[in-house]
């Protein structure tokens, strides 16, 4: 009976479960969306991710003290109206600035090819500064242009056209809502569809979800004196409300409202009242969930419409400057010229692609930036210049220079003063021996004027020194002095210099000359071994003196120096 019984599947039952799991978990998964924030620093950013998400702010921060990552990255749940049912998980990808280390790292976390359909860029614009609006659309564009590119490959081509004409789709489906209910019998199809008007969706080829989001809308009235230029947005600009400030507002917003219409886009302004970013995030959640564009070999009744769980149910509103709300598929020409009357949006559209097809080198077309810069005048704060470049001299190349003027010019060399004796007549007795003998021209002729007759140079040098010895004498004991004077006779090891010895004696007195001094002065340098035998035997037998107290001091140092020498 036991083998009657059949046997048991050679799978366990607990894969048969885990297959039937895995099917259940994947029908219900929560699909992932992100929103990708573009601005410069302190523009707005971090309001709008806040209010995206749905999250309080965790602390009252200013935005200029904030700190910026290379990368910020949150996310939140989306739910249903009913705040029962998680539809989507959203995430928000900030940058701090537009530099390419920041911008690189993009592509990382948001490839194209998987991310491009769930996508929705935002490009932050700041009212205090308007005359940067268009740099900063032209940078933000092209690097939206370049992202899309991805790597090229056949699978993110096929992305890229899906969503084009998703976004094609969208602008041209799009109905101003309406508080009345569409009547039942209505149906969209393919042949009710209009095309495009002129100069909508001509650029932005990947059909990208673009908002250009304009944040503190609150500060275009503000004419506040105390705000400096651009502090106070356009009120820092024209003082006061009149014609010229309105003339210029409605222009800058005729502007933007051009731009974006190239590409697809919807222009919002925003204020820090809760309202105006709760209108953006629910824009923002109808693009993330815009259905499909609809085959085109599939008819009405074969596809059911796939409705939006994010309808958007606010109007256009041009009229109010702190609000203004311009989805996409609403606008065109007709109505961005109707705001003000003289505005050629054609022409704008023209120097807008001028800016993006200009080559340096090409003659000046009409530039978009050139005109709005005559506008909107750069009112920011201007960076301090730079001091000129101090570029030194090599030292070897000014030295070379230097030797190379010296060379030429004889009378720059000091060394001339020695070789020719009469250019300098003022040169001292005893200069640089430039040869081996003692017959120099300056000595013999010193020698020459000392045996003439003492000059009145020399006459007051003397007459200094006896002064300084008088001076120096008088606080000497005579009796010491009389004592050197006649133990240095013979005794001495030093001789005294030529110019003290040479000073006290005159040939009028009866003492020797100056030339029989410094004949002197030679000889004795000649003996020297001779007069230190003699000098050592001297003071051996010489007692030493005793001075005596209180005797007069007497001025014959001198004089001994003298006949010492002699």
């Amino acid at each position: 009976m036991n083998d009657s019984r059949p046997t048991s599947p050679e799978a366990p039952p607990e894969d048969l479960w885990s297959s039937i799991l895995d099917s259940v978990s994947s029908s219900r998964s929560i699909p992932a969306k992100q929103i990708l924030l573009l601005g410069e620093p302190s523009s707005g950013k971090s309001a709008l991710t806040t209010a995206l998400l749905h999250k309080a702010p965790t602390e009252d921060v200013q935005e200029d003290q904030r700190l910026d990552f290379a990368l910020g990255y949150d996310w939140a749940d989306v739910r249903d109206d009913a705040d029962e049912d998680t539809l989507a998980r959203l995430s928000v990808y900030t940058i701090p600035s537009s530099a390419p280390s920041y911008t690189a790292l993009l592509p990382h976390f948001l490839p194209p090819r998987t991310s491009l359909s769930h996508t929705v860029v935002i490009i932050v614009l700041d009212w205090t500064k308007p005359w940067t609006f268009i740099d900063q659309m032209h940078i933000w564009l092209a690097w939206i242009e370049k992202w899309v590119e991805g790597d090229g490959s056949r699978e993110l081509q096929i992305v890229r056209e899906e969503n084009r004409e998703r976004l094609q789709a969208h602008l041209q489906r799009y109905t101003e809502p309406s508080t009345e209910p569409l009547p039942a019998t209505s149906t969209l199809s393919d042949s009710t569809l209009l095309p495009l008007g002129s100069g909508t969706l001509t650029h932005n080829t990947a059909g990208v979800p673009i908002i250009v989001a304009c944040t503190k809308a609150d500060l275009i009235d503000d004419t506040t004196d105390g705000l400096g230029p651009g502090a106070g947005g356009m009120g820092g600009m024209v003082k006061g409300k009149g014609g010229e400030w309105e003339e210029r507002t409605d222009s800058v917003m005729q502007i933007l409202r051009t731009i974006c219409l190239k590409y697809g886009a919807s222009l919002f302004y925003t204020t820090p009242i809760p309202q105006t970013l709760q209108v953006l995030r629910q824009y923002a959640l109808h693009l993330l969930f815009t259905p499909p564009a609809p085959s085109p070999g599939l008819s009405n009744e074969a596809a059911a419409p796939i409705r939006n769980p994010f309808p958007f149910k606010h109007k256009p509103n041009t009229l109010d400057r702190d609000r203004i709300v311009v989805p996409a598929g609403w606008d065109s020409w007709g109505k961005i010229v109707v705001l003000r009357e003289g505005f050629d949006a054609k022409a704008w559209g023209e120097a807008w692609e001028h800016d993006l097809d200009h080559v340096e080198g090409e003659p000046d077309e009409p530039s978009a930036s050139k005109m709005y810069s005559t506008l909107v005048p750069d009112q920011g704060p201007k960076p301090t210049p730079l001091p000129p470049f101090n570029n030194p001299t090599p030292e070897q190349v000014f030295l070379a220079k230097n030797y190379d003027e010296n060379s030429k010019k004889p009378d720059r060399d000091p060394r001339g003063a020695f070789r020719n004796p009469t250019e300098n007549a003022g040169a001292g007795v005893v200069g640089p021996m430039s040869s081996s003998s003692f017959n120099l021209p300056n000595v013999e002729r010193a020698l020459t004027e000392m045996e003439a007759g003492p000059s009145p140079l020399s006459m007051s040098a003397s007459a200094d020194s006896r002064k300084a010895l008088n001076r120096s004498g008088t606080s000497r004991p005579s009796a010491g002095l009389s004592a050197l004077g006649a133990s240095s006779s013979g005794s001495r090891s030093q001789v005294a210099s030529p110019t003290l010895a040479a000073a006290s004696p005159s040939p009028t007195n009866g003492g020797p000359t100056q030339h029989e001094v410094l004949q002197n002065f030679f000889q004795s340098l000649l003996s020297s071994k001779d007069r230190a035998s003699g000098t050592s035997s001297a003071r051996a037998s010489t007692p030493k003196p005793s001075a005596t107290p209180g005797a007069p001091a007497t001025n014959n140092e001198s004089g001994g120096g003298a006949a010492e020498g002699t």
